[in-house]
């Protein structure tokens, strides 16, 4: 089979990017080893984040950075079996962390996350998923009027300096808001301006489909095989080959497994994390994901049920589950909510592909003609994909680019 581009990786990045490419009158094949939005981009908390312009930073607090170490805060759980393999990525990820080099990962975030709303609803409103859509922000929850009091000096910082938008809310306010809240609950931060909605797969597999409508192929193959050959590359599937001109690593947490053998040395880092579906008691129930910011856990209403996620897991990407942060975060949930009964055998795990600077890599392979990246989203992959896979299209049909992309290209790790 042949086509005009080989897209590896069927979540919300790799689906996005075919799309944008076929809408720029591209042909082309969608490959994964598994179905559409079956690995990172299920397990999300389902928020298209258009607040998130400063990223998550690695802490710079000497006490705080040991109580980590030590696993003595629930948001964060590290395997020290892993450290020697992880620790040069966490050194990195440390040194991208300092306040100047923030603002520059912020400045470069910038131009994606004002467009991510905006980008995902015009498919959304293409593959008929505008459905799923909760135009009712998030609402992070603390329990201490201090941190309270801290969060909202960082905010007024962050929208001064970005345009951050955001409402402090009392402990009134928070049960006018979300009235099953309960517990001692100081007040907490209304962010107004991101969406949510109930089902992140769903949407993915609702842009799939748009895909496949259009003419697009949906494959299972391994990205592991892509070679190149005189056509330009080619993968194996289990409908046989597939060669094409071009092709686009949209792997995530696995785009090492493609880059690695073709003599590119990217730092990708890798922070697990869990989730959880629950039945609410009686007819208790939230209107928009709620964050308890102490603790590092989010609640959102999903169709299947109120999915608790958990916060990081520093450990190597392919280490059994160890669902630890699940067992210490639920009671703690359930102070705040009236969780009932899990509705699933096991917890569900994810891995979020991460640069040091919290940047995706963007744009062409530096050595290789027709190779192009899309990977390293890190939290912000469901926020992201759409807007990020426009300005992929955009770069691979020679099209002016909507923002500049030198931000996120890959020779910056050179």
């Amino acid at each position: 089979m042949r086509a005009d581009v080989i897209v590896l990786g069927a979540g919300i990045v790799g689906v996005s990017s075919a799309l944008h490419l076929q809408r720029r009158g591209r042909a082309v094949a969608l490959i994964d080893r598994r179905g559409v939005a079956e690995e990172t981009s299920y397990g999300n908390a389902g928020i298209i984040q258009r607040e998130g312009v400063v990223p998550y930073a690695f802490p710079r607090d000497p006490l705080l950075i040991a109580q980590y170490a030590l696993n003595l805060l629930p948001e964060a759980s590290l395997h020290w079996s892993a450290l020697p393999r992880i620790a040069p990525w966490l050194y990195r990820y440390w040194r991208a962390s300092t306040p100047a080099q923030q603002a520059a990962t912020a400045r470069g975030a910038k131009p994606l996350i004002e467009r991510c709303i905006t980008e995902h609803e015009m498919l959304m409103a293409e593959a008929g998923a505008l459905g799923y859509v909760r135009r009712t922000g998030y609402l992070r929850l603390y329990r201490s009027g201090q941190k309270l009091a801290a969060a909202i000096a960082k905010d007024k910082a962050d929208r001064e300096a970005y345009g951050v938008n955001f409402e402090a809310v009392d402990a009134r306010a928070v049960a006018e808001l979300e009235p099953h809240v309960q517990g001692t609950i100081a007040g907490g931060i209304l962010m107004p301006d991101p969406v949510s909605v109930s089902d992140p797969a769903g949407v993915a597999q609702a842009y799939a489909r748009l895909f496949a409508q259009r003419g697009g192929q949906i494959l299972r193959g391994e990205a592991r095989t892509l070679r190149q050959a005189p056509e330009g590359w080619q993968v194996s599937t289990s409908g046989g080959p597939v060669t094409a001109a071009a092709a686009v690593v949209a792997t995530g947490p696995w785009a090492d497994d493609v880059f690695r053998p073709l003599g590119y040395r990217y730092p990708l880092g890798i922070k697990r994390g869990y989730h959880m579906h629950y039945r609410a008691e009686g007819n208790a129930s939230l209107s928009r994901p709620v964050l308890d910011a102490e603790n590092g856990y989010v609640l959102a209403p999903m169709a299947a049920g109120i999915r608790l996620t958990t916060g990081v897991e520093f450990a190597l990407r392919d280490a059994p589950p160890s669902p630890v942060q699940l067992a210490r975060v639920e009671p703690r949930a359930r102070e705040i909510f009236p969780l009932a009964e899990r509705t699933e055998p096991e917890p569900w795990l994810g891995r979020r592909p991460c640069l040091p600077d919290m940047l995706p890599i963007i744009g062409p392979a530096p050595r290789h003609d027709g190779l192009w990246f899309n990977f390293g989203h890190h939290h912000l992959g469901f926020t992201l994909g759409p807007v990020t896979g426009r300005l992929l299209a955009e770069m691979m049909t020679a099209a002016a680019p909507f923002t500049d992309p030198s931000p996120y290209g890959a020779t910056r790790f050179s």
